[in-house]
């Protein structure tokens, strides 16, 4: 698997990989509503800013593909990144993803899976995986309504800012799955045009 980064386009919905001037897009997206951010493994009221030079510094590494989502009137809308990315294994995780209220709900989330998971099998993926705070009711409804394959919780696998244990409820895709859930994904789209 080699992945790369590029820009992504699905209807309106642009990914574009983190670059400088996505900063204040990105800050002020993220200030519209902090709440947004409950389940997320960073220190509550941890400046955005300080999450963007994170993000930035992981991208310069290579470990994170840290995408801004921006609507069709060029506003930025939130985040989603690839990261765990494991070339030996042909396996990447899609996280980190957070968009802003009046996004959620939207073609937003689900246009950005199927441009994410798409380049990863396009780049030689045999896996891509989602986790999310077992908590998280929100993203782990929109995961099985997207029609990812819920494969269970892992207990206790990450500390959470204060100091309590998270689990994470993962879901994933294979390469054989792809084609079907490429076409629900797509279905879904256009029945929201």
């Amino acid at each position: 698997m080699r992945l790369t980064a590029m820009t992504h386009r699905c209807g309106a919905l642009r990914l574009e990989p983190f670059e400088e001037r996505h900063r204040d897009g990105l800050v002020n997206a993220a200030g519209a509503d902090p709440s947004i951010f409950q389940y997320m493994p960073f220190p509550p009221g941890q400046p955005y800013a300080e999450r963007f030079d994170w993000l930035r510094a992981e991208q310069a590494a290579g470990r994170w593909i840290p995408h801004a989502a921006i609507s069709p009137d060029g506003e930025i809308v939130g985040q989603s990144c690839y990261l765990n990315i494991r070339p030996e294994l042909s396996c990447v995780e899609i996280g980190a993803t957070w968009f802003r209220r009046d996004a959620q709900g939207t073609a937003v989330n689900p246009s950005s899976k199927l441009m994410l998971i798409g380049h990863a099998f396009d780049c030689g993926a045999e896996r891509v995986e989602l986790k999310t705070d077992a908590q998280n009711m929100q993203s782990r409804n929109a995961m099985a309504k997207l029609g990812l394959v819920f494969e269970g919780v892992m207990r206790k696998q990450m500390l959470r800012p204060n100091g309590t244990w998270r689990d994470n409820a993962w879901y994933s895709v294979t390469r054989e799955e792809w084609p079907v859930l490429r076409s629900r994904i797509e279905r879904r789209l256009g029945s929201a045009a």
